[in-house]
């Protein structure tokens, strides 16, 4: 039988720091991190959630038996709930958002502009390369709401964009 790096051994199962989780971090963090950051716009906000959701998998550890597809779905919940929170933080926000913002470019500005689940399911499709049934899995929804997702979210984007 052939190891992989995914596979754990019944002594990575116990304590998590003697390989299979240490390989697997030094595997998928910075690929997390893009993903996450895809998703939320944030470099520091996609390091937090990436970094809670390896927390989570480490406490967890034993239980899980598909660690990837358990942090896949961890960052993509985490950074729905970092989306919320940001969202309520901006509602009760009064003071004037600061003038000083970076230029960003429309395709970046339209993506973020797309609701949570569009721009989520766009950013597993095209960015992590994911099927919709694997879409479906992290979303917690079913495949014809992830293909309806893309859809509207591509055609929003391409209102957006065209002239």
């Amino acid at each position: 039988m052939v190891s992989t790096p995914m596979r754990r051994t019944e002594r990575e199962a116990v304590d998590p720091t003697t390989g299979g989780l240490a390989d697997l971090f030094q595997e998928r963090y910075e690929p997390m991190v893009r993903l996450a950051y895809l998703v939320t716009g944030d470099r520091e906000a996609a390091e937090e959630v990436v970094q809670d959701a390896f927390l989570a998998l480490h406490r967890h550890w034993d239980r899980v038996e598909q660690p990837g597809a358990y942090l896949r779905t961890s960052v993509v919940n985490g950074c729905t709930s970092w989306g919320r929170r940001r969202t309520l933080e901006r509602e009760r926000q009064t003071a004037a958002p600061d003038s000083t913002s970076f230029v960003i470019d429309e395709l970046w500005h339209s993506i973020q502009t797309l609701p949570e689940r569009q721009r989520t399911a766009i950013v597993l499709r095209f960015y992590a390369d994911l099927p919709d049934d694997e879409i479906a899995t992290v979303l917690g929804c079913r495949r014809v709401t992830v293909r309806t997702a893309i859809h509207r979210g591509l055609a929003a984007l391409r209102k957006e964009i065209e002239p």
